[in-house]
């Protein structure tokens, strides 16, 4: 198997499409039975607590993973400095982390500005070209 020649950035578009699979295997631990991978909907629609929460993230995870994948790829395209793309690429990553532990925590607070950091480490990525 060839593993291609990536940037850390572009690896961490990787890593951050495998967050929400992360969060929705932490909510389904312990919990998540073969019976209810028939109707899984249902099932998630039943869950309340630290799982819900888990769900939540898994959610908000994959609605900020367009965003953060073009922005990646237009700083790339624009000639972006490529150690402060990395940087940047990996404290987005990082700070999602973190945002998810404090969403499953039920942080709340605390989540949003980790959120909002997170945000803006993404418009930093975005305008880091040249």
């Amino acid at each position: 198997m060839h593993i291609p020649s990536l940037t850390l950035a572009y690896w961490c578009v990787l890593a951050a499409a495998l967050l929400p699979y992360l969060s929705a295997y932490i909510a389904k631990l312990g919990a998540f039975k073969k019976r209810d991978n028939d109707a899984p909907r249902e099932w998630m629609s039943r869950q309340g607590g630290w799982r819900a929460r888990a769900l939540a993230a898994q959610n908000n995870s994959f609605e900020g993973l367009p965003f953060f994948i073009g922005a990646v790829v237009i700083a790339h395209q624009l000639g972006a400095d490529q150690l402060t793309l990395d940087l940047l690429a990996a404290a987005y990553v990082l700070l999602r982390i973190v945002y998810l532990a404090l969403y499953i925590r039920g942080f709340g607070s605390a989540r949003s500005a980790v959120w909002a950091l997170g945000f803006l480490v993404n418009i930093a990525i975005l305008f880091a070209g040249r």
